[in-house]
């Protein structure tokens, strides 16, 4: 039976009539998550440190500021928007001492609470609300009247109401416009990380610069090598999004779709083995162990490592390329702009 999606006539706004909304943090989701929701009419207050940068921006977006304490204690609902490996700590000094009874804290996210690294008391209300995609887009999606899809839990519900309010926040979110899909803390964190690091983020950049490095190592043009591999990429992911494989193949040539067909399995021999070997780091907590003690440790090996893959040929033929094409409106990620992995809960999403 296909899983029930729930749409905006599904939530119903009043749960959070009378109600303030506080959102700790102003980055890649924070930022999204109070504009959007100060957009769908509801009382919204951010809270932030007080030297936070982040201060000027959400005044400018009309949108009140306090430091975190003082936001947790006005607020009915809390959506910690911080980065997953300082959520604990954010957690423990300024959101934990502060919460009262019908409080709902939410997350967009799972990892703290799963992973057992956050533990709220039994007397609020715990849910989520985890969009598909990147802060960016479901701010700017939302602006243009659209929504992006979400996930969303409920972990505890002391005042019967927690369900209601999940849904009404996803509601002003947007994501009620593009449909929300019920889940559990466990299945959204162990399936995120999964995506991110088997496909959409470890998968996909691997096989990129294999296919690059390939190419290039055969004498090819490095330039021609990039539309190959890279460029060409985004025309088929759209394909994808909008009908699925079989309109992705229905759009490309018969050849194309031939050799989808025998070479496919031959690139990926294994992967699935693999796929599986990552799952498993996942679901028994190593992966998160690995993560949290890399950046409890100061995270020099995850710099070295982000810095590593800056330098690839790919990336510097790209970004000449991409120079030339301004319509795409290209950016380039300098070194020290850690910006955006910085503001992440979860991935970028």
């Amino acid at each position: 039976m296909p899983a029930k999606m729930y749409y905006d006539n599904d939530a119903d706004p009043k749960a959070l009539a009378g109600q303030t909304i506080a959102v700790i943090g102003f980055g890649s989701q924070g930022h999204a998550h109070a504009q959007n929701l100060h957009e769908s009419g509801l009382s919204v207050i951010v809270g932030l440190a007080p030297g936070s940068k982040s201060r000027a921006h959400v005044e400018a977006a009309g949108i009140r500021v306090m430091d975190v304490a003082d936001a947790v204690k006005a607020a009915d609902v809390i959506m910690i928007a911080v980065p997953d490996t300082v959520q604990k700590a954010v957690y423990e000094a300024e959101i934990a001492p502060n919460l009262r009874r019908g409080q709902l804290l939410m997350f967009a996210h799972g990892f703290n609470i799963r992973f057992g690294r956050i533990v709220p008391p039994d007397f609020v209300d715990v849910g989520m609300v985890a969009p598909k995609g990147p802060g960016h887009l479901l701010r700017s999606v939302y602006v243009a009247g659209g929504g992006v899809p979400a996930l969303y839990a409920v972990e505890q519900d002391p005042s019967g109401t927690a369900r209601a309010r999940t849904m009404a926040y996803a509601r002003g979110l947007g994501c009620t416009r593009a449909g929300i899909l019920e889940t559990t803390f466990a299945e959204e964190t162990e399936t995120d990380l999964f995506g991110e690091q088997a496909l959409l983020c470890g998968g996909v950049s691997a096989m990129v610069k294999a296919a690059f490095e390939t190419l290039v190592e055969a004498g090819y043009q490095p330039e021609l090598a990039y539309f190959e591999t890279m460029h060409e990429l985004k025309l088929i992911v759209d394909l994808m999004y909008r009908g699925g494989l079989n309109f992705m193949r229905f759009s490309v040539s018969d050849t194309a779709e031939y050799g989808d067909y025998v070479s496919g399995p031959r690139v990926t021999e294994g992967a699935k083995a693999a796929m599986k070997d990552v799952l498993t780091d996942i679901q028994t907590g190593q992966f998160a162990s690995r993560w949290i003690a890399e950046m409890e440790q100061g995270g020099e090996g995850f710099r070295r490592m982000r810095e590593a893959d800056r330098g690839h040929q790919i990336e510097e033929v790209g970004a000449r390329l991409r120079g030339q094409m301004t319509f795409l409106n290209p950016v380039e990620v300098k070194a020290g702009d850690a910006q955006a992995s910085a503001e992440s809960s979860g991935s970028k999403r």
